[in-house]
């Protein structure tokens, strides 16, 4: 009759695995390093041996080399090498899409990957997971990134006041004239023939720009125009003026004086 095999040597045994990969050993799980506390930015995926559960490589981070000092990048990423790199075999994680998306807490990101990242970060700290709500930045409400300033110049010039407003979706950009702080509005152009509106997209996404043109200038003119941008998600509003001097003496002197209070 056989001798029995202790029971303890059995379970040592069967708790160590052997690796078939090139230079790894028996696989101990009891030595693998903890991950880290906040969490990987990228996931977390087993090592080039099989055994222990590594962070992988977050986009921007280095990715690649040789056998166990081999690192991968998290998933929707690859491995990107230039020609100065194929030779140390490493390179640097790049996500895979490259198109802003918005998330379920109302944050705009780059892209896919950095979406990811926020949330993970945000499951390591018991918040809320962070999803795909829509490709494309979150709908915001407009805001004026260029105000329209003020102009000085003399009757019979040509004049124009502009404004650029960004908001998603795309503001639509009207221009009033305000009299008296405005306690009375008169919606342009109006019945004006010396006056036209113009807009167009641009120059950036989901931007608009909008101008006041009037040729030739009288006094009627001179005064406070309101730019005003709105979309589904809210409105904003920027006034600008328009001054008539009675020469052109003046309006160097009066440019030279706003950039000073400036």
């Amino acid at each position: 009759m056989q001798p029995l095999i202790p029971l303890l040597w059995v379970v040592a045994v069967l708790s160590v695995r052997v690796s078939s990969t090139p230079g790894c050993g028996p696989c101990d799980t009891t030595e693998c390093a903890p991950l880290p506390a906040a969490g990987c930015l990228a996931g977390s995926m087993l090592d080039y041996c099989g055994c222990c559960s590594v962070c992988a490589a977050a986009e921007g981070e280095l990715c690649g080399g040789r056998r166990a000092a081999a690192r991968r990048c998290g998933a929707g990423l690859e491995c990107v090498k230039g020609d100065e790199d194929k030779k140390s075999k490493m390179g640097i994680c790049v996500c895979k899409s490259n198109y802003e998306v918005c998330g379920t807490d109302g944050v705009t990101y780059r892209n896919g990957c950095a979406l990811k990242s926020a949330g993970l970060a945000a499951e390591a700290q018991g918040k809320e997971p962070v999803a795909v709500q829509n490709k494309g930045r979150c709908a915001s409400a407009p805001i004026i990134v260029t105000p329209p300033g003020e102009v000085y110049n003399v009757s019979g010039s040509q004049v124009y006041l502009s404004c650029e407003a960004v908001g998603v979706p795309t503001p639509v950009l009207t221009w009033k004239r305000v009299f008296n702080g405005k306690k009375r509005e008169e919606l342009l152009p109006g019945d004006r023939d010396n006056l036209a509106i113009q807009t167009r997209g641009g120059p950036e996404k989901h931007e608009v720009t909008g101008w006041v043109l009037i040729s030739p200038l009288t006094t009627e003119e001179a005064g406070a125009y309101e730019c005003h941008a709105t979309n589904a998600k809210g409105t904003a509003s920027a006034v600008g003026r328009i001054h008539l001097v009675e020469s052109i003496q003046d309006i160097n002197v009066k440019t030279v004086t706003k950039e000073g209070e400036l």
